[in-house]
């Protein structure tokens, strides 16, 4: 059996999925390595995986930072400026530490030094990613934060989309000496794009989405497998159901399930206050999950109900609909739940998340600095009103939980194991 290494960075938007691929790994008996920020050195312990920290350090203390990172039109740059680019050297040498005797290395999207490992020991290489929009695909052109009127221009032909890209890409590359320093340092070529083209492996790329998100594209990558999402919300570790939550789930009406997942959760505003004033408006039971950092946010009563955390595959599906931040993590628990959603979305790729949905019959948006009880109050009512959106949702489900995608991503990674 081999010795598989899956490194990511990022929230756990970002650690689950992997998780799930390290279960389901362990499972056909594969010893597995878990390279990630150390904050999450105790959730990793709890599953019985080896850990191997991997910098840079993150404060989660740092709030003024969580809110640029989760800004809506800089916080990509922020994480890659400030957060990845200025640390290569360090977590090279925590990926190579991971890595000795290792088989395969699989890594998430911030690992820009994968390829320079990959290309001076040579070990087999798996690239993920977990939303369409890191493709950057001209023929299924993506939403980019900051730039929502996108949308309306998605009719045009690909090779707009090309050019409108091309633009962008010119801006972001110059971003990127501290890399080519860093390649240079290692004796490699300097002429290496980490961010767009040159991210994806020659052996595997695994798109850990659901095809209902987005179908296969001719410009998609030509090693990339499409597996379905790759699901797990903690409930073999830290994740449990908190005292009451069942009880109340049991007590009556379907509720509006509340969450802004676990970073933008970090930068919540007045939210929750405004969720609880929703669902009182609408005469709705509501779960407000606010976050375990947070304070119980206002008005909660014994039909608006809030709690920290709660794995979201034992709430959504009992929910009546869910109001979001567009996470894909999140957004795939909602389509696998089968009920609607309406989404604020933050940055990254929340907003392109958030009109797939709504692209697809089972949610609307509401942009971050118009949502109060009021806009929710609408969007919601819309909801209801019309049965489309639930029936929608319902048969999406359907096609979401057929895809096993945690077993499809495992057997294709065995395949380059032989």
């Amino acid at each position: 059996m081999a010795k598989i290494v899956l490194a990511t960075f990022g929230s756990l938007g970002d650690l689950h999925p992997m998780i799930a691929l390290a279960l389901e790994l362990r499972s056909r008996g594969h010893s597995v390595v878990i390279s990630t920020w150390d904050g999450y050195a105790e959730k990793i312990a709890l599953l019985g995986f080896e850990f191997v920290p991997l910098r840079p350090q993150v404060d989660p203390e740092d709030r003024e930072f969580i809110k640029k990172a989760m800004d809506g039109r800089e916080g990509s740059a922020t994480v890659i400026r400030e957060m990845i680019l200025p640390y290569l050297s360090e977590m090279y040498v925590d990926l190579a530490a991971a890595c000795e005797g290792a088989d395969v290395m699989i890594t998430g999207e911030l690992i820009y030094v994968a390829k320079s490992l990959h290309e001076k020991t040579g070990i087999k290489w798996v690239t993920t990613c977990l939303s369409p929009l890191t493709l950057f695909s001209f023929n299924d052109p993506g939403i980019y934060p900051g730039a929502e009127f996108l949308e309306y221009l998605r009719p045009l032909p690909a090779i707009f989309h090309r050019a409108l890209f091309g633009l962008m890409r010119l801006t972001i590359m110059g971003w990127l000496d501290p890399y080519r320093e860093f390649r240079r340092s290692l004796g490699l070529d300097p002429d290496h794009d980490p961010i767009f083209f040159g991210k994806f492996s020659d052996d595997l790329h695994l798109l850990m989405f659901s095809r209902t998100l987005a179908a296969p594209q001719p410009d998609w990558p030509k090693r990339a497998v499409q597996t379905g999402f790759c699901f797990y919300d903690g409930q073999e570790d830290e994740g449990k159901m908190p005292n009451g939550l069942r009880e109340f789930l049991d007590a009556g009406e379907p509720p509006i399930v509340f969450t802004l997942g676990s970073a933008a959760v970090m930068d919540a505003r007045d939210f929750f206050d405004e969720s609880a004033k929703t669902a009182k408006s609408l005469g709705r039971r509501a779960i407000l999950l606010y976050g375990r950092d947070n304070t119980p946010p206002k008005g909660l009563d014994e039909n608006v109900v809030g709690f920290e955390y709660a794995p979201f595959s034992l709430v959504f599906p009992r929910a009546v609909c869910v109001v979001h931040q567009g996470g894909v993590g999140t957004t795939g628990q909602v389509l696998r739940a089968g009920v609607p959603h309406v989404i604020m979305p933050y940055g990254h790729d929340q907003p392109d998340n958030a009109a797939r949905c709504r692209r697809i019959g089972v949610a609307e948006i509401i942009p971050r600095d118009n949502y109060n009880a009021r806009s929710a109050a609408a969007e919601l009512t819309r909801i209801f009103k019309n049965p489309v959106y639930a029936d929608k949702a319902k048969i999406l489900s359907k096609i979401v939980q057929s895809e096993g995608g945690t077993t499809a991503a495992c057997d294709a990674i065995e395949r380059i194991l032989k």
